[in-house]
């Protein structure tokens, strides 16, 4: 049986990071599956092998421990199989940031910044030299709505949207895809991990984890660099990114603006 090449998927044991699992085993990729959670990883593990009749490891990790986080990415440095790194791994909170824990702020940077950052950095210089490969780093709407929830994981999200756009700018004449995925509202166990029943919310808002992953892979299908799989008119996106574009050529200047009234 012919393949794609190995997907590593992050943060795989559940919710999206399963599902992508799925979706991509059914496309022809062998899998390595990276979650803290083994049980639930080798019963993912076998039933893809069992469907799919696809390779999947299982890599049980704790990515904010830093001898666990290592061995990842020694994996992506010396697997020359690795054709696409699934960067879902990650955590949020809704506490505003004076009732949040300090420390659990740190470990949601630790995991959504330090780890994914690590991870691309540990699996884009085989890419490069090969000509080939995809990334896919799981954002959020937060990344341009930053006063949605918590203000550090809006932070951290901002981070994996700016960091991909950067990539992208700077791979895409190397053979590399790079892909930003913002989810709205998903029905996963994100929102009891942050202390918020997912059936607190309204149910118009919330999206069946399946279907985002099915939109997000038809967006990366069409060679979307960020997909948004709420989002009804592309045209919306393409405007907001123009209009961010054209500012960008009026941002930096000699002189302050006229408005502050301290130009010499």
């Amino acid at each position: 049986m012919t393949s794609k090449g190995t997907a590593v998927v992050t943060g795989a044991s559940s919710g999206i990071g399963a599902i992508y699992a799925d979706r991509l085993a059914r496309r022809g990729y062998d899998l390595i599956v990276v979650a803290r959670n083994r049980a639930r990883l080798d019963a993912l593990a076998k039933r893809l092998s069992d469907t799919t009749g696809r390779a999947v490891e299982v890599l049980a990790a704790d990515l904010e421990d830093k001898a666990n986080l290592a061995r990842v990415e020694t994996v992506l440095k010396t697997d020359a199989s690795i054709t696409m790194l699934v960067n879902n791994a990650g955590f949020g909170t809704f506490a505003p940031l004076l009732e949040s824990d300090i420390e659990r702020m740190m470990s949601m940077i630790d995991i959504n910044v330090t780890a994914l950052t690590r991870l691309t950095y540990a699996a884009v210089p085989a890419m490069v030299t090969r000509g080939n490969g995809a990334l896919i780093n799981i954002s959020s709407i937060v990344s341009v709505s930053p006063e949605t929830l918590n203000g550090v994981y809006g932070g951290t999200k901002a981070f994996v949207h700016a960091f991909s756009t950067s990539l992208n700018h700077e791979l895409k004449d190397k053979g590399i895809r790079v892909q930003a995925v913002l989810p709205g509202a998903t029905a996963t166990e994100f929102w009891d991990v942050g202390g918020l029943a997912v059936e607190h919310l309204p149910a118009e808002i919330v999206m069946a984890a399946d279907d985002m992953v099915d939109a997000a892979l038809a967006g990366f299908d069409q060679g979307e660099t960020v997909t948004i799989p709420a989002l009804p008119d592309i045209e919306e996106w393409n405007r907001f990114e123009a209009a961010r574009r054209a500012m960008a050529t009026r941002i930096s200047a000699t002189k302050p603006a006229t408005r502050y009234g301290v130009a010499k």
